[in-house]
């Protein structure tokens, strides 16, 4: 729409509307602030994705921009090495948003469908958008031209650990072994896959979902579907839930009438395992928010849980039949799914956190019964958070002791039972010739038995 105004001498000026965004513009954007969330300010991913701001965007610009940061994230070491190619003087200075545009850019040329051309203008338009990095737009035009002209060169460079930050390269290097830590870290830069438990026989919904059925019990789905569009979900058949997530419930073994609490339960997977099984089970978490959410994912399972808010350090209950303690970890086993918590964390989140997890567990011990049953996982590959955990707490506490898992409670899978009888899963188990329908999320657990 045209405006005019009286200008001095009395002709009118005109001043033309800017011509609108060019399709797909708002997705690269939100794309590259997401990026900038995790790796500049450590913030989770989806806490970008409930923002106002995101969530007013097109559903199609959503799915696009979420699909755009989660490939950066996943091949963000890769992506910068390539870009650097090309960066002969490094990042400019002060240019605001113009590295998290260049790998946005990047990753769509190098590991999505995005024509390039299509790809590299929107980096120039999104550089132009930002006051500081618009005096850049013509390097990012340049830069992108090239990393598009070098493509088939760039995709040569095969590196696994440049896709994690060094300090956990360095870690799990030292933890695992080059070879097992390649493979590791090779495995996160896979699509994962959607897991659900079921409710009912797991080969009967395995057919009506179109999925595979896991030695665990759980079933791996082959193709990806809005998950309220497939059978049963309406009707709380089952719920998504990784195949290592729901090991750690199984082995509680709970049954009708015992009393259960789950210490940290949202999301609440767990939380629905116990109480399908009849177990009578406090919820508890200190997050209103991610309770919410759960009680209107219950009200769906059709399931009854007692929920409370608040620190499972001051949680003071009854004692408890069985006590599940999801504690909250670093969560490095899960950078499959979740490819921000590799940018996100740092080497001190780990002893941080390891601190947190020991007055957990020793609180848990204290709400549990004589002859009660203990499991403590968390989804962390780091030695810190697992097995130094339990070493240290049967140290100071000679009331508790192991309840070794068996090979037939996680479905014959002996390759993830410790020396000690705890379950360590690994990226790498349950290999298969796909490699979307291969793998598990880094967990370790371990059952304990409080001394009648």
């Amino acid at each position: 729409m045209n405006t005019s105004k009286p200008a001095p001498g009395g002709r009118a000026r005109r001043f033309d509307a800017p011509p609108p965004p060019p399709p797909g513009l708002a997705a690269r954007l939100a794309a590259a602030h997401a990026l900038a969330d995790v790796t500049d300010h450590a913030r989770a991913l989806d806490e970008r994705f409930a923002t106002p701001a995101f969530l007013a965007l097109e559903p199609r610009d959503r799915a696009l921009a979420r699909s755009i940061v989660v490939t950066s994230l996943r091949r963000l070491g890769t992506l910068r090495a390539a870009l650097a190619r090309f960066l002969e003087r490094g990042l400019p200075k002060k240019s605001g948003m113009l590295e998290h545009i260049l790998v946005v850019g990047a990753a769509q040329i190098l590991f999505m469908d995005a024509p390039d051309h299509s790809a590299v203008d929107l980096a120039v338009h999104a550089a132009r958008a930002d006051s500081r990095s618009a005096p850049y737009a013509g390097l990012a035009n340049a830069v992108l031209r090239n990393v598009a002209r070098e493509k088939e060169a760039l995709l040569q460079v095969d590196d696994p650990f440049l896709d994690l930050p060094p300090w956990l390269a360095a870690r799990w290097r030292k933890t695992w072994g080059e070879d097992l830590a390649a493979r590791m870290a090779s495995m996160l830069r896979c699509e994962p896959t959607l897991d659900v438990t079921v409710r009912g026989d797991s080969a009967e919904w395995a057919e009506k979902l179109g999925g595979i059925v896991l030695p665990t019990g759980s079933v791996r789905l082959r193709n990806r579907a809005p998950i309220e569009d497939l059978p049963g979900y309406s009707d709380g058949a089952w719920w998504v839930q990784d195949a290592a997530a729901a090991i750690p419930a199984r082995l509680l073994a709970p049954a009708p009438g015992m009393r259960v609490a789950d210490l940290c339960a949202a999301p609440g997977g767990k939380t629905a395992q116990l109480a399908a099984a009849g177990a009578q089970v406090v919820a508890l978490d200190r997050s209103a928010e991610r309770l919410r959410r759960l009680t209107a994912n219950f009200a769906r399972l059709r399931l009854q849980v007692d929920i409370a808010v608040g620190d499972a350090l001051a949680f003071e209950a009854a004692p408890f039949d069985a006590i599940l303690l999801d504690a909250p970890c670093s969560a490095t086993g899960t950078i499959r799914r979740h490819p921000d918590v590799a940018w996100s964390k740092r080497a001190s989140d780990v002893a941080a956190l390891a601190v947190v997890q020991a007055k957990m567990l020793d609180r848990a011990c204290a709400l549990l019964k004589p002859g009660g049953r203990l499991v403590y996982c968390t989804c962390s590959l780091e030695p810190e958070e697992g097995p130094a955990q339990i070493a240290a707490l049967l140290r100071r506490n000679p009331d508790m002791a192991r309840a070794p898992v068996g090979a037939a409670e996680i479905g014959g899978l002996a390759e993830c039972l410790t020396e000690e009888g705890d379950v360590r899963t690994l990226p790498t188990a349950l290999p298969n010739e796909e490699s979307r329908l291969a793998g598990l999320d880094g967990f370790f657990i371990a059952r304990l038995e409080r001394r009648a």
